[in-house]
């Protein structure tokens, strides 16, 4: 199946349209990874997103961001054609967390200028202090929110914190804002077991208090299964599952093993 519909009725929060995404043109290493590739996605709506390597997960991902332009096509955001747009220009609207909880913060900082720089990327920075101390009891009631003991750790440099803890930070200022998109890059992949399934839980109570449209690429199958309301599986730049609500809810996660079965298979795998 070349291309995915949305799995709402409502006029789709993001549209990728016609998007062509070339590697290495012209050469022996040319790889045609999108072709006419079409994707909506709801309002409201959290997508999740499993695929082998090489299947087009995060050059989607970096197409929606801006890390990558496509060579054909376009990508709307709340309607606005945003295709050409730079990527910091995108990050005042898009919410990214990483695989590496190293990416999504700077450790030399604390936590409390991480959470200052995050308060502030909507607006234009001046001559003026980077951190406003009269939001430190703002910041301390979102940490709160983690059930982490952050709140009391302001001063704390993040890059002492636990993996675990900077995911769950990471998340919390990608979505201290208001954004129209929150992505998640893999976003538990480095983290131990017991982690996962923290900032999972946190992803899905944040997700759902701010009602923020989300879109998870990962590996991990009980977690697509278990979180959100639709489940793309992706191919070689197509989207070979389009799954949401009942239908979403009717899947296990040997039904995804034997979809990857038989790609590998078709593959001669």
């Amino acid at each position: 199946m070349p291309s995915s519909t949305a799995a709402k009725s409502e006029t789709p929060i993001v549209s990728m349209e016609h998007i062509y995404k070339i590697f290495n043109p012209g050469s022996v290493n040319e790889v045609v990874l999108f072709q006419d590739f079409n994707l909506q996605i709801a309002r409201g709506s959290f997508v999740s997103v499993v695929g082998s390597n090489g299947s087009g997960k995060t050059t989607m991902l970096n197409l929606l961001c801006g890390s990558l332009s496509p060579d054909e096509g376009k990508i709307f955001v709340q309607g606005k054609d945003i295709t050409k747009l730079r990527e910091y220009e995108r990050s005042r609207f898009l919410g990214r967390v990483f695989q590496d909880p190293a990416s999504g913060t700077c450790p030399q900082l604390t936590i409390l200028e991480n959470m200052a720089l995050a308060d502030q990327k909507q607006g234009h920075y001046r001559l003026r202090p980077g951190v406003n101390r009269k939001r430190a009891a703002f910041y301390q009631e979102q940490l709160s929110l983690l059930h982490l003991g952050l709140e009391d750790k302001l001063e704390v440099s993040v890059g002492s914190l636990s993996g675990g803890q900077r995911q769950a930070l990471a998340l919390l200022i990608a979505t201290m804002t208001p954004i129209d998109l929150l992505i998640l890059d893999e976003h538990t992949a480095a983290l131990d077991p017991r982690s996962s399934e923290t900032v999972m839980e946190l992803t899905q109570r944040i997700v759902q208090e701010k009602q923020i449209t989300t879109l998870m690429v990962t590996h991990n199958l009980k977690f697509a299964i278990g979180f959100g309301d639709r489940l793309l599986m992706m191919h070689r730049g197509h989207v070979v599952l389009d799954a949401a609500d009942a239908q979403k809810d009717a899947l296990d996660v040997k039904d995804l093993t034997d979809r990857f079965n038989e790609i590998s298979i078709e593959d001669g795998n």
